[in-house]
């Protein structure tokens, strides 16, 4: 069983999240004996938070709740609402995770908190710039190991920018193989294209 959790605070940018959330709570698009994904919502404490687009979302479980282990996946999407200090220990708990073998998975605004924490020191990264994260992350130290790209990982880090909310599903769904390659390789072409050929093509890997 892989354990999804997906953290949500106040201002949530929803579209972060657009693309691998449908895949990873339906499995709609999974291949034959995946293993089975369970998704749950975490908050640092369980108040609704409404989103950036507007919706709210009641937490089912807190930080606390988190099971630390090689089978546990964690989302970080961006938020403006990083800096309060009740989300420390969820950053806590993403060192954790990753010192334990588990994916942790942040994008736009939840870099710039991994990247405070030391995180990106020694770890290849990306984020919505170098310069952003210079500017909001004072303690940051890990200018050579940043790349300009979209979306990257490295082991079971990934990390994406604003603009990167395809990639960054693109990795997590390969990084959990519960997509086939042939599944994986038409799905993104048809999001990244919008060409009708890909979404006929994806159907055409689906196992019947």
């Amino acid at each position: 069983m892989i354990n999804v959790y997906i953290y949500a605070l106040d201002t949530l940018a929803d579209w972060e999240l657009g693309y691998v959330m449908p895949e990873l709570n339906s499995g709609q698009y999974f291949k034959k004996n995946s293993d089975n994904v369970s998704v749950k919502i975490v908050g640092a404490d369980r108040d609704s938070i409404v989103t950036k687009g507007g919706m709210r979302v009641i937490p089912e479980i807190t930080t606390d709740e988190i099971v630390s282990s090689p089978t546990s996946v964690l989302l970080l999407p961006g938020a403006d609402t990083w800096n309060d200090s009740k989300h420390k220990p969820i950053i806590e708990k993403a060192t954790e995770l990753l010192e334990c073998g588990a994916i942790v998975a942040a994008i736009c605004g939840a870099t710039t908190v991994l990247a405070e924490a030391g995180i990106f020191n020694k770890r290849v990264h990306t984020s919505n710039s170098l310069d952003y994260l210079k500017m909001v992350s004072p303690s940051y130290k890990g200018e050579s190991y940043y790349r300009d790209v979209k979306a990257i990982s490295d082991q079971n880090l990934i990390t994406a920018s604003s603009a990167g909310a395809l990639p960054f599903a693109q990795i997590i769904l390969a990084k959990l193989d519960v997509f086939s390659e042939e599944t994986l390789e038409a799905w993104y072409s048809y999001f990244n294209t919008g060409d009708p050929k890909y979404f006929y093509d994806l159907m055409q890997t689906l196992p019947s």
